[in-house]
């Protein structure tokens, strides 16, 4: 049976802790619902009613430019190891880029990666448990270097090239505004 909660408790946080996976859900009125999977160690919780997330340069952008518009988002853990369960967050987000003065605080939570390209800080407004007993098991093997090292070879410029070639619209042509947010490093 689902339970909901108003924040985070120190089981949940923990349960969150463990996890190498979460899934982002963020939508548009009128966009496609966009589901990514998220790992590499990029998820930090804050407090009971805040966790940040640390966004790497990918193909797509979806998440920016969803949460431009409509700042609601979902993040979905389960337990592919251990007892079933499936956590959800709910709750309305704020993209930080590298030039907002909040940014240098919140980076230096996370290890850095090469491609950092926001940081999205998600308050909860409900915390949903679910059995997951439909969740298959599955044993972590560790985390992949693919994305990492095509950031390291592009190096910053190129990653931030690649950011007004590939990340400045959604599927749908919402725009992300990476280019303006980031514009001085851009120059």
């Amino acid at each position: 049976m689902a339970k909901r909660f108003d924040s985070l408790s120190e089981q949940h946080i923990n349960f969150i802790l463990t996890q190498k996976i979460f899934f982002v859900g963020t939508a548009a009125a009128d966009s496609r619902v966009n589901v990514s999977p998220k790992g590499m160690d990029t998820l930090r919780v804050l407090d009971d009613r805040r966790v940040a997330w640390l966004n790497v340069t990918g193909s797509g952008n979806e998440t920016a430019a969803h949460v431009e518009i409509d700042p609601r988002m979902t993040l979905m853990f389960c337990a592919f190891e251990g007892p079933p369960l499936i956590l959800r967050l709910y709750g309305r987000a704020r993209a930080i880029h590298l030039n907002d003065p909040e940014w240098n605080e919140l980076y230096a939570l996370f290890n850095p990666l090469p491609g950092a390209r926001q940081i999205f800080e998600l308050a909860i407004d409900l915390v949903q448990t679910s059995c997951g007993a439909g969740v298959p098991l599955y044993q972590y093997q560790g985390d992949r270097e693919e994305l990492n090292e095509w950031s390291r070879k592009k190096g910053e410029d190129g990653v931030r090239q690649y950011w007004l070639e590939k990340n400045q619209l959604s599927i749908d042509g919402l725009p992300t505004h990476i280019a303006e947010k980031n514009a001085q490093l851009a120059d």
